[in-house]
């Protein structure tokens, strides 16, 4: 029965290998994971400033008033 599962975990991964998906997938992107949207230079009304993504944009977030 153990080597059923290892038979089964090799097959998902040729399986993932030819549907052309990566295995392992890629890191979180900080910027997303808090709700924010990367833009070029700083980051204007009615957005503020909560850090700098991948690519070196401004991560910027929207007010939220409640």
């Amino acid at each position: 029965m153990r080597i059923f599962y290892q038979l089964l975990v090799v097959l998902f991964v040729i399986l993932q290998g030819a549907a052309g998906k990566p295995y392992i997938p890629r890191p979180i992107d900080l910027c997303e994971a808090q709700n924010g949207h990367c833009f070029p230079g700083i980051c204007r009304r009615p957005y503020y400033w909560i850090g700098t993504c991948h690519n070196g944009f401004s991560c910027c977030r929207r007010y939220v008033e409640v």
